[in-house]
């Protein structure tokens, strides 16, 4: 089953187009008809409240913390205080999204970018089948709802590793997603150099 006429060579592209970093996190997949979600308006009116909620939030504190971040003296306390702020909220939206993990549908992503995620399963789901994915990277507060394609197939000894695309994603979402890589690059190098030191030192 294919969901548009676009080619594989013309869909792996569009993985490949943003950076994309090693990482486990768990995701939740459901198979969708393709016949009765044609639009993106269809796909907005399935996504759970709580998605809705966490992006907007985010969105949110962005917006207000942007024109902030250069002052000095007392407005730069009032940053840090609206920045402990926002991670007070940030945690409790964890804790709420994190409640929509299935365990029954729960599947181990091993890959993730701003154009599409890699997961791994023992069965094997259908090149160009579309599929509902709750995207859970909670330990930066992260949580994605969204459908994706599923564009290629490799078979390891740790399963099938199903490299997806993203089918209906929202921008705001996609830009959550490109950010929060590129926060588990930085923590990963300086993991690295953290333990190139201590090599080092002994």
């Amino acid at each position: 089953m294919t969901t548009n006429k676009e080619t594989i060579e013309q869909k792996l592209t569009k993985y490949h187009e943003f950076f994309s970093i090693s990482h486990e996190f768990s995701i939740n997949i459901l198979p969708v008809d393709a016949n009765k979600v044609t639009n993106f308006e269809q796909f907005i009116a399935a996504m759970p409240a709580p998605f809705k909620m966490a992006s907007e939030i985010t969105t949110i504190d962005q917006a207000a913390l942007r024109p902030l971040q250069g002052l000095s003296g007392v407005a730069s306390q009032l940053v840090d205080f609206l920045n402990h702020q926002s991670e007070k909220i940030n945690l409790l939206m964890g804790y709420i999204l994190s409640q929509q993990d299935e365990e029954q549908h729960r599947y181990q992503g091993v890959k993730f970018g701003g154009g599409g995620l890699l997961f791994v399963a023992d069965n094997t789901f259908e090149v160009g089948q579309l599929i509902e994915m709750k995207v859970f990277l909670l330990a930066e507060s992260c949580a994605v709802y969204c459908y994706g394609e599923v564009i290629e197939i490799t078979k390891k000894e740790d399963g099938n590793h199903h490299k997806t695309i993203f089918h209906f994603i929202r921008e705001d979402d996609r830009e959550v997603l490109v950010r929060t890589s590129l926060h588990e690059q930085s923590r990963q190098l300086q993991l690295l150099a953290k333990q190139r030191d201590q090599d080092t030192q002994t």
